[in-house]
C-alpha cells in the first residue's frame, strides 16, 4: 500500500490542478450525475447516490474547501423530467471511519455507508441563485479527516443523494485552498468507487476511466450501467493497446473479466468510452465499477497513476439505429 501513496503523491504533484477537478480535464466527462429518488433507473443512475473520497496529504495545516459547481437541480445543464422538482442533499463526512468502514466500499449506499463525522451538509432545490455558480462548503481543518497512512493523509467523503424528486442533477466539484477560487490543494486527489457520469455529445470526444490496480491484484472485472449501446468500451494500460469490455445496453448491467499482467500492477488502467459515429445518442448517463479476483472494490481516481499507455485507440464500426435518450 505504500507504493500505492507513493504513486499517487508522485503524480498529483506535477499534475494538481487536473488532480483536483472532479472529473478532471483528462477524463473528457462533462459532468458527475446523481437523479433524485423517484428518478427512472433507465436514465443511467442506478442508485440515486454518489460518494466522492478527497484525500489532504499530512503535510498540509492550511484550511481548505470543497466546491460544488451548479449544486441545484433546475438549470440548462440539467436532466428534467416534466418539471423540476427535485433536491439534493451534499453532505461532508470526516473522522474515525469515514472511509475505513466496511459499508463506504460497496457499490450500492447501503448499511453503514454514512459513517464518520458529519461536518457539513446541505440541500438544493431548483434556486436560480446556484444555477451554473459555484457553492462553496468549509472551511475545513485537514485533521478532521481519517488518517489513512497507506494513503498518505487525512480522508474526507462527500455523498450527493438525491432525496426527492425525479430528475437528474448533473455538476462538478473542486478541491480548493480558496473559498472564492479555484485553488488547488497542493497533493490533494480524488477518487470513487462507483463513478455515475454524463457523456459527451460530442462523437468524437473518448471518455476516461482510471480505476487503480494494487500489487495484489489478478484479475478484475468491470461493470457498466445503461450505456445504451452508445459505442465501445476500451482498455488501455501499459500491457494492452486495446481489449474490449462488454458494453450494457439501456438499464441493464454488463460485466466482463479481465486478466492483470505485471506491467500493469501498480497503474491504472484506461477505460475508455468510444461513442457510436453512425448514430448520435444525447444524454447519455454511465455508471461503473471495478473489483478484484475477491470482489474487492477498486478506486477510480481522476487522473492517470502510474502511467498508462499513450495510445488512444479509436474503432470503426456499424451499430443498429437506436432512439433512446437517456
Amino acid at each position: 500500500m505504500r507504493s500505492l501513496f507513493i504513486a499517487i503523491l508522485g503524480l498529483v504533484l506535477i499534475n494538481t490542478c487536473i488532480a483536483q477537478q472532479v472529473p478532471a480535464p483528462e477524463e473528457n466527462i462533462p459532468y458527475l450525475v446523481t437523479f433524485a429518488k423517484d428518478g427512472a433507473q433507465s436514465w443511467g443512475d442506478d442508485d440515486f447516490s454518489q460518494t466522492w473520497f478527497f484525500v489532504i496529504p499530512k503535510f498540509q495545516t492550511k484550511p481548505f474547501y470543497i466546491r460544488i459547481f451548479d449544486p441545484e437541480t433546475g438549470g440548462e445543464i440539467d436532466e428534467k423530467k416534466g418539471e423540476f422538482n427535485s433536491r439534493t442533499q451534499y453532505s461532508v463526512y470526516g473522522g474515525k471511519s469515514c472511509f475505513t468502514a466496511k459499508d463506504v466500499r460497496e457499490n450500492q449506499p447501503k448499511g453503514n455507508y454514512k459513517s464518520g463525522n458529519l461536518l457539513y451538509t446541505k440541500t438544493f432545490g431548483s434556486s436560480e441563485i446556484y444555477d451554473g455558480e459555484w457553492y462553496t462548503f468549509g472551511p475545513f481543518n485537514p485533521t478532521e479527516g481519517e488518517f489513512v497512512n497507506e494513503y498518505g493523509g487525512y480522508i474526507f467523503k462527500m455523498i450527493a443523494e438525491g432525496i426527492s424528486g425525479d430528475d437528474g442533477n448533473l455538476y462538478k466539484y473542486f478541491l480548493s485552498e480558496s473559498p472564492i477560487e479555484n485553488k488547488p490543494v497542493e497533493g490533494g486527489n480524488a477518487f470513487t468507487f462507483e463513478y455515475t457520469f454524463r457523456l459527451s455529445d460530442n462523437q468524437k470526444n473518448v471518455a476516461h476511466l482510471y480505476p487503480f490496480i494494487e500489487d495484489n491484484v489478478i484479475s478484475v472485472k468491470i461493470s457498466n450501467f445503461d450505456f445504451d449501446n452508445d459505442g465501445q468500451i476500451n482498455i488501455v494500460s501499459m500491457a494492452k493497446k486495446r481489449e474490449l469490455s462488454k458494453s450494457s445496453g439501456d438499464n441493464v448491467w454488463a460485466t466482463s473479466e479481465h486478466a492483470i499482467v505485471d506491467e500493469e500492477k501498480k497503474t491504472t488502467l484506461d477505460v475508455q468510452f468510444l461513442k457510436n459515429q453512425k448514430e448520435l445518442i444525447k444524454n447519455n448517463n454511465v455508471t461503473l465499477y471495478v473489483t478484484n479476483q475477491y470482489g474487492n472494490m477498486l478506486p477510480i481516481y481522476t487522473v492517470p497513476i502510474g502511467g498508462v499507455s499513450n495510445s488512444n485507440y479509436k474503432v470503426q464500426f456499424n451499430q443498429k439505429k437506436k432512439t433512446t435518450t437517456y
